[in-house]
């Protein structure tokens, strides 16, 4: 599991010093990938902007973030400069494996004069927030590399900092699509190599002692899910 860590964040770091270069990796795929059979599929779901999307006016609406809630944002990614969530009135905590992403995000907040809460660079199963400690979060585009121990750890975790009856969206590989088959060959290139090992049925089996499932819904190659916690 570490050596996986390992690489998710090294694939993120290239992807962050990439980018401050102005080259976008999924615009430079190499010929085999743009001539696999599903690459329209992909082009089409980037597109329509729904290849992991975690600025879905759906989300923001099941969680409803008012001025006196934390709000924490694991596999964090760049979603406080692109996904909206800078806007939110609740207080904003981030968690990403990539140190090269939390170093751009505190660059962000910096020069936008943001308040937030913080931004944590390490890995989503062990964070350093205190037990019940956040009224609403999301993990969008991040337990797909990890396979079922790692996102057990992950799910008990969310389930340790977050308050009785919070509001949580996440989302997970919708194994066998071909909207996942293109994504998941794309992903191995990147060097993040999806490691996700369950059906729906056996995540939802996973879910049940810690959430209550109030939403489902297909989002491109994933599926995400609108939870409330069971304390």
């Amino acid at each position: 599991m570490e050596n996986h860590l390992e690489l998710v964040a090294k694939s993120y770091d290239k992807g962050i010093d990439l980018g401050r270069r102005g080259i976008d990796l999924y615009k430079e795929l190499p010929e085999h990938i743009r001539n696999n059979p599903g690459y329209p599929l992909f082009q089409k779901m980037q597109m329509d902007g729904i290849l992991s999307d975690s600025g879905r006016q759906e989300i923001i609406d099941y969680l409803s973030p008012t001025t006196d809630m934390n709000f924490i944002d694991l596999g964090c990614c760049l979603n406080l400069m692109f996904g909206g969530y800078n806007k939110w009135p609740s207080t904003y905590y981030g968690v990403d494996i990539s140190s090269k992403t939390i170093q751009l995000l505190h660059e962000f907040v910096a020069k936008n004069n943001l308040t937030i809460g913080s931004l944590y660079c390490g890995s989503m199963h062990e964070t350093p927030f205190d037990t019940n400690f956040f009224e609403i979060g999301a993990c969008i585009g991040s337990l797909e590399y990890f396979e079922k121990d790692f996102v057990e750890k992950a799910i008990t975790e969310v389930y340790r900092i977050l308050k009785p009856y919070a509001k949580f969206v996440l989302d997970v590989p919708d194994i066998g699509s071909p909207e996942c088959e293109i994504t998941m060959v794309i992903e191995e290139y990147l060097g993040r190599t999806d490691k996700f090992d369950m059906s729906c049925y056996e995540f939802e089996d996973m879910l049940e002692d810690y959430f209550e499932i109030e939403i489902k819904e297909k989002v491109g190659p994933m599926i995400q899910y609108f939870l409330s916690c069971k304390k």
